[in-house]
């Protein structure tokens, strides 16, 4: 496995895969080729078919100027990956390279069928069972055996996230007005809030804080905000929600926090390497599913739990996302992402709860590995109209005047 910095990575919404993979793409070939005359992009797949609503032609365009280019969109061609696109680049009128791009989730992208660029095996475990084991060995929690693989500057990264992560919370709580596209939706993270503070029931408020904070860094990522992968975009509300509430309501230490992103960052990237955080690869179990695996393994931590308790908790998260569609109304990373953030934060909590005392009184029958490597199976028997297409589910029942 790589290192968690590849989950926790800072960037435009609303898409890591549909967003921030292509525009590393763009940037690829605009560094490799400074003398391009003409850059032609062809989006397959689902790139294709949701690529307007997830802005990735705007943010392609973008990354590329001054260099003159050209989007295609083929809704035909069959491809291997659901996220490929080719950069086709001109100099004196002839085709100087060709080059094909799969974003693979979560921002990382694989070129001309190599693995992820960038990527380097940093983790000598892969299973969770592996890691457990060696923990056990060598009497070590989780966040001691991350701070053990990762490098001296680990830290200082994972501060930058933490700040970034509760920016992104801070910035969508401030804003008011619709969110871009022709969905006209409103944002409510501000109002949501509002309503939070004038409940009498401590509970609700609490459960209602929570939710703000996720529609929060949801709509910040809808509007093309700046926001973190968690471990994508589409995801990108859960984790930071959590973080918010446990240290603004909650009053814990940023020191802990930061120990409890850490194992939620081991969480999703034992996901990502046995299986993916791809939506249009296995639907939004691999999103939202995962974040809320993430998130319940970090809120175990943050309550005291042990090791076991912890994969238990992110067990739950995940077990209970299976077979969740990915099916945005109109393309964009609206309807159901934002609401369906808000919810997954709650399970987060709820899993981590039950985990403290089912482990108490019963052995787990379903591991963790079990889980991931059912979404992967379950992501596979997905349809294609299911998985990022908006071609089935609630984008094809829920009105939307969004275009090809």
């Amino acid at each position: 496995m790589q290192t968690i910095k590849e989950i926790y990575k800072i960037g435009p919404g609303p898409s890591s895969s549909h967003t921030f993979g292509p525009m590393r793409a763009a940037q690829y070939i605009k560094e490799t080729y400074p003398d391009a005359q003409k850059v032609e992009v062809t989006l397959f797949g689902s790139l294709a078919f949701t690529g307007k609503g997830h802005l990735t032609d705007m943010i392609i365009q973008k990354t590329l100027k001054p260099v003159p280019n050209e989007i295609r969109f083929d809704y035909k061609t069959p491809v291997e990956h659901p996220n490929t696109m080719e950069f086709k680049v001109y100099e004196n009128d002839e085709v100087k390279a060709v080059h094909s791009f799969v974003s693979i989730g979560g921002g990382k992208i694989e070129r001309d069928g190599e693995k992820a660029l960038e990527s380097k095996k940093l983790y000598p475990h892969t299973t969770m069972d592996e890691i457990h084991a060696y923990c056990k060995q060598n009497h070590l929690t989780f966040d001691e055996y991350v701070d053990q693989v990762e490098d001296k500057d680990f830290d200082t990264y994972m501060k930058s996230i933490y700040s970034a992560m509760i920016k992104s919370v801070k910035k969508g709580l401030s804003k008011t007005g619709v969110l871009p596209g022709s969905l006209k939706l409103d944002r409510v993270a501000s109002a949501l809030n509002q309503s939070a503070k004038s409940c009498d029931d401590l509970t609700e408020q609490n459960a209602l804080l929570l939710a703000s904070y996720a529609y929060a860094a949801s709509e910040q990522n809808a509007a093309g905000g700046i926001v973190v992968t968690a471990p994508t975009m589409g995801s990108c509300g859960v984790i930071p929600a959590l973080l918010y509430h446990y240290a603004y309501d909650l009053g814990y230490p940023k020191s802990k926090l930061i120990k409890g992103l850490k194992i939620a960052g081991l969480i999703g990237n034992l996901i990502q390497y046995n299986a993916t955080i791809s939506g249009a690869k296995a639907g939004c179990q691999a999103e939202v599913g995962a974040a809320c695996s993430m998130g319940a393994a970090m809120i175990a931590y943050l309550q005291g739990q042990t090791n076991s308790q912890i994969e238990c908790a992110a067990e739950i998260g995940l077990e209970h996302h299976l077979g969740l569609t990915c099916d945005p109304v109109g393309g964009y990373v609206m309807i159901p992402c934002i609401e369906r953030n808000a919810v997954a934060a709650q399970r987060a909590i709820d899993a981590a709860r039950l985990a403290k005392y089912l482990r108490n009184v019963k052995k787990n029958r379903v591991s963790f590995d079990m889980v991931v490597k059912t979404m992967n199976l379950t992501g596979i028997k997905l349809p294609m109209e299911l998985k990022e297409s908006a071609l089935g589910g609630l984008a094809v029942v829920v009105p939307s005047e969004e275009k090809k």
